[in-house]
């Protein structure tokens, strides 16, 4: 068996004295490991990071084994993403929850979705951002999505402010303002036909309240699993950017 692809690194653990069990997320062949050899190795190690990009030849006997990749670099974003921690904390949740999906199965939207948010990683807003999309697409491809195009309660479109905390659906102002206090707060930056500018704060902290719900009921804890040190260390970092961004200048 052999094929070549190409996907990103969600993981590496060590095997034997120089070797390494990597995990991609590939384009065609969804969620999948593969034995590198000499992938312990001082010249193998920088091109096998979480968030680097690779192109890959995957060879085995039968289709059911691990098999070998063999391995040449086509992005490598780590040298960037590791510097901050931010980054460490973002692309090592984002390879977390990616992990959620099922082994071998192509999700080439998901892989789409990865790269771009990788790409935009370097200021802590922006992938702030990113982040929570590339949440609300994991929900949507695991099942659990959002309806947050029109109100639950009079289908409209427009005016869309709130999300039931129970239905997942969006509600418009005038229908939610009277349980205004048990509604989840909907940021422009996910509704629909509003442009991305001007995320406040504010919007970013309500719009990981928002995904993070829904993970950890849909996603998470039925598998017996919690959120992620890695998100808390990601929401923490940025609550303590926006704090420094607010002190005034002397």
């Amino acid at each position: 068996m052999e094929w070549t692809d190409e996907g990103i690194v969600l993981g590496v653990r060590r095997h034997g004295e120089s070797s390494s069990i990597v995990e991609l997320l590939t384009r065609a062949h969804g969620r999948h490991l593969g034995l590198v050899r000499g992938g312990a190795g001082s010249r193998m190690r920088p091109l096998l990071q979480p968030g680097n990009s690779l192109s890959v030849v995957w060879r085995a006997r039968l289709d059911e084994h691990l098999g070998t990749y063999a391995i040449e670099g086509l992005k490598l974003r780590a040298a960037t993403l590791l510097t901050s921690p931010h980054g460490v904390y973002g692309i090592t949740h984002l390879a977390s929850i990616a992990r959620l999906l099922p082994e071998r199965d192509p999700h080439e939207n998901i892989l789409a979705q990865l790269e771009h948010s990788l790409d935009d990683f370097d200021d802590i807003g922006g992938a702030a951002v990113h982040l929570i999309h590339f949440e609300l697409a994991m929900l949507a491809e695991l099942g659990f999505g959002l309806a947050l195009e029109n109100c639950a309660v009079t289908g409209e479109t427009t005016d869309l402010i709130y999300v039931s905390p129970k239905s997942g659906g969006a509600v418009s102002r005038g229908a939610g303002e009277p349980w205004r206090d048990r509604l989840l707060r909907l940021p422009p930056f996910l509704r629909r036909g509003v442009a991305a500018s001007d995320v406040t704060d504010q919007d970013l902290q309500d719009g990981l309240r928002l995904t993070g719900l829904f993970l950890l009921r849909h996603v998470l804890e039925p598998r017996g699993q919690g959120h992620s040190d890695a998100r808390a260390g990601f929401i923490n970092a940025l609550t303590r950017q926006q704090a420094k961004a607010a002190i005034p200048a002397p």
